[in-house]
């Protein structure tokens, strides 16, 4: 039964993916059927799919702290309206900033959902919002790149949702639907086969993923060293709700004390939902990596640490917001760095050490 609750825009564009995925299907049925006899595990891939349905859990990534076009922060915005919207509408994202039209987030789109959102008529508010499908329960959520804090969304919302291995600004060929999420499997399958470390599964084969999908019980650890690029992005469709659509929201521990951290309990309290800490992501000032984003890091870190933290405070995602809100606010201050654009990108590429070399927040 289609949904009521979608506009037309919206249920094409399902639609569309789930042809794709039909098509698709047979071909990943034969690719799993190897991985899973080669790999020895005795399931059949109707059983995987059924686990990935039971079991993952749709999360969206964010900042919260980060000002939006109108002047207020995401949380801000969250507590106001209660419901999450896409970056078509906040001018705002931790990714690439081409969601416009014509832009290449507009384009990869018109591909991916067959022209669904490009009819005449179609709204912003009706794009759809990007999260990941967190298969392994990871605290901090499938994309941590995106966000030091996440919305975990109610299993109902799988059944409104598209799914691509990989980023959609890769242009990736493997997609599905809840329902048909056997091409989706078959790459995922095939990547932990090849490298061993998509999803942050580094070291994990075929075979173990497959049991700890079907008998898992714990959660995945927080780990240092979390995978950035490789993830099954997940495209929601219809409005967001926070007080219908999540299950729970996840914080950063940084937060805690903060404006931020009351906004965030003040928007769970109101509408219905629990607020979770995860274990967070810190490093002391001087241990920010050179080579994974350039020379260009340590220094902007060093910086921002001498301006917004007391000495003996690690980088955090607080701190990281606290720069990124005075950038915004306060330019002329950061002038000397060159354009305000670069140094947002420098403080996103910051993020993006922490998360792949920082170690859980002390106690």
């Amino acid at each position: 039964m289609p949904d009521p609750t979608l506009t037309p825009a919206q249920a094409a564009a399902l639609r569309y993916v789930r042809d794709v995925a039909l098509r698709d299907r047979p071909a990943a049925l034969a690719a799993i059927a190897d991985h899973l006899a080669r790999s020895g595990v005795a399931y059949r891939s109707a059983e995987v799919v059924a686990a990935v349905a039971a079991h993952g859990r749709l999360t969206l990534n964010f900042h919260p702290d980060r000002p939006l076009r109108d002047g207020r922060t995401v949380a801000e915005a969250l507590d106001q309206e209660g419901v999450y919207r896409s970056q078509f509408e906040t001018g705002i994202s931790n990714g690439g900033l081409t969601a416009f039209p014509g832009g290449d987030r507009d384009r990869w789109e018109q591909t991916l959902f067959g022209g669904a959102y490009h009819r005449p008529g179609v709204l912003p508010a009706e794009r759809p919002k990007y999260g990941g499908l967190n298969l392994l329960d990871h605290p901090d959520g499938s994309c941590p790149r995106f966000g030091s804090c996440h919305l975990r969304l109610r299993p109902e919302v799988l059944a409104r949702s598209t799914f691509s291995f990989g980023d959609s600004a890769t242009e990736p060929s493997e997609f599905g639907t809840v329902e048909i999420f056997e091409p989706v499997l078959a790459a995922l399958l095939t990547a932990t086969a090849g490298t061993g470390v998509s999803l942050g599964l580094a070291g994990m084969d075929p075979d173990t993923l497959v049991r700890r999908l079907l008998h898992r019980r714990e959660p995945a650890s927080d780990a240092a060293g979390r995978a950035l690029d490789d993830y099954i992005e997940a495209q929601v469709h219809g409005e967001l709700s926070l007080a219908r659509d999540v299950e729970a929201i996840v914080a950063d521990p940084s937060f805690r004390g903060t404006d931020t951290g009351r906004l965030l309990i003040g928007v769970a309290r109101r509408n219905g939902v629990p607020l979770c800490w995860h274990a967070g992501f810190e490093l002391p000032v001087d241990g920010i990596d050179a080579e994974f984003r350039g020379p260009a890091i340590p220094p902007l870190a060093a910086r921002v640490h001498a301006e917004f933290a007391r000495p003996e405070e690690p980088v955090h995602a607080a701190l990281i917001g606290r720069a990124a809100a005075s950038v915004v606010r306060e330019p002329q201050r950061w002038a000397d760095r060159g354009p305000t654009d670069l140094t947002l990108q420098h403080l996103k590429q910051l993020w993006h050490v922490l998360v792949r070399f920082g170690t859980p927040a002390a106690g």
